[in-house]
């Protein structure tokens, strides 16, 4: 692994913030993350999706899962704000699920997520955020 500086990782991030402020978090994933990506979030979304997810196919399948699961009314991101190889980019999504208990009942989303960048490329993020329960 070569070393990272604030630049290439303000490069990663700047690019992932770009993608998602225009709608396309999947257009990001295929060119940002590495094959070896791995996620995590702060809950476990059972039975369909684990707390963490490995590789490119099943953070793509979650992102799917994601926007097929949720009309978007509006998203609002801030940041990116890095430190050496990691940066954190603030979400604010504004949704109504389209299943689920929640179904139909729009709300806000607000999470924190922090990124590693590796050879120019997303190789762990991690969510913060609170679900009442």
């Amino acid at each position: 692994m070569s070393e990272i500086t604030i630049s290439d990782t303000m490069t990663v991030g700047t690019q992932l913030v770009d993608l998602c402020r225009q709608g396309k978090e999947r257009q990001a994933i295929e060119t940002l993350y590495a094959p070896e990506i791995v996620s995590i979030e702060a809950v476990d979304f059972p039975p369909q999706m684990p707390k963490r997810v490995e590789g490119l196919a099943d953070v793509l399948g979650k992102d799917q899962q994601f926007h097929s699961g949720n009309e978007i009314h509006s998203r609002e991101i801030s940041g990116p704000y890095p430190h050496g190889d990691r940066f954190i980019v603030q979400f604010k999504y504004d949704v109504t699920p389209k299943d689920g208990p929640m179904a139909g009942q729009r709300m806000t989303l607000d999470e924190t997520a922090l990124y590693r960048v590796a050879d120019g490329k997303v190789v762990h993020e991690e969510f913060f955020y609170h679900m009442p329960s």
